[in-house]
């Protein structure tokens, strides 16, 4: 059984603030599609985050880019720097590139005057994983020594593979375990396939989050199929917790959530849980 020194990291956190002057929250806008639109209504900073998540034994966050369509990605690490400064989280930040553009290095390089600037998400647009100029970009974290995030649909995971085996040496987290947006049997089916592709590749790790995003009324029984596919083909030195909060928060409580990944892991030995929920993090961001 798991005791009440329970803890762990939460791989995945977006802070923001609405009315920042140099941040734009793209995805909150009134204008967004339900029910993203609903988190622009309030603002959510770090300390309403810690006082959510550190009772129920979250010590370590990462912060992954909120600011979609700001001028300047880089504003956004400097807040959250000022962030950790006032409240020691986020403990890493993951912030955005452009990686097909020709200042990709020098964008990089300010994010980098952020000590807790550990890795680059670019949602990028178009066949992006196949496009030569992307991948130009993509080579640059391996130089800097910087973690990707993407989050691919099953049909785009073959692609995945192609880029992980192009780029061996660059560590990839794949967001949301592969974002399984719709739960029926062919979508299981075709997002199975493409989880047993990826999970070949060494350099590719799979982050559990986000799993209410395709489920909105999701309950322990409805995620377990996922969530043990996930161990299954990565096994347990390629998982990571977390939680997409407060996105997931739209579906669900905290508690709710972290009760139910503790239920599920309820029969892992106490190794199992640890890197489940907080060492394979630190160790992949170095936190």
């Amino acid at each position: 059984m798991i005791k009440d020194d329970f803890k762990f990291v939460d791989s995945h956190v977006h802070f923001y603030d609405m009315s920042h002057p140099k941040l734009y929250y793209g995805h909150w806008q009134p204008d967004e599609d339900l029910p993203l639109k609903e988190l622009g209504n309030r603002n959510y900073l770090a300390k309403d985050f810690i006082s959510e998540a550190k009772p129920l034994g979250m010590y370590k966050a990462i912060h992954i880019q909120a600011a979609i369509g700001s001028n300047d990605p880089v504003e956004e690490t400097r807040w959250l720097e000022e962030a950790y400064d006032q409240t020691g989280f986020p403990n890493a930040i993951v912030g955005h590139v452009d990686l097909r553009s020709n200042d990709a290095r020098q964008v990089i390089e300010d994010h980098l005057s952020c000590k807790y600037f550990k890795g680059i998400r670019d949602f990028s647009y178009g066949d992006y994983l196949v496009d030569k100029d992307f991948r130009r970009g993509f080579a640059l974290q391996e130089e800097y020594n910087l973690i990707s995030s993407i989050a691919v649909r099953w049909n785009d995971m073959e692609k995945l593979v192609d880029l992980a085996n192009s780029f061996p040496n660059i560590k990839i987290v794949l967001d949301h375990a592969g974002n399984p947006d719709f739960r029926n049997d062919e979508y299981f089916k075709n997002w199975l396939l493409g989880m047993k592709k990826i999970s070949k590749m060494e350099n590719i790790i799979c982050k559990i989050s986000g799993l209410g995003m395709g489920d909105n009324n999701w309950t322990i029984k409805s995620i377990t199929p996922y969530v043990e596919t996930c161990f299954e083909l990565f096994g347990i030195s390629r998982v990571m917790f977390a939680t997409n909060w407060p996105v997931d928060g739209l579906y669900s409580s905290y508690a709710k959530l972290i009760n139910a990944y503790k239920k599920l892991t309820k029969e892992f030995s106490k190794s199992e849980r640890d890197n489940f929920f907080f060492k394979n993090a630190e160790n992949i961001y170095d936190i």
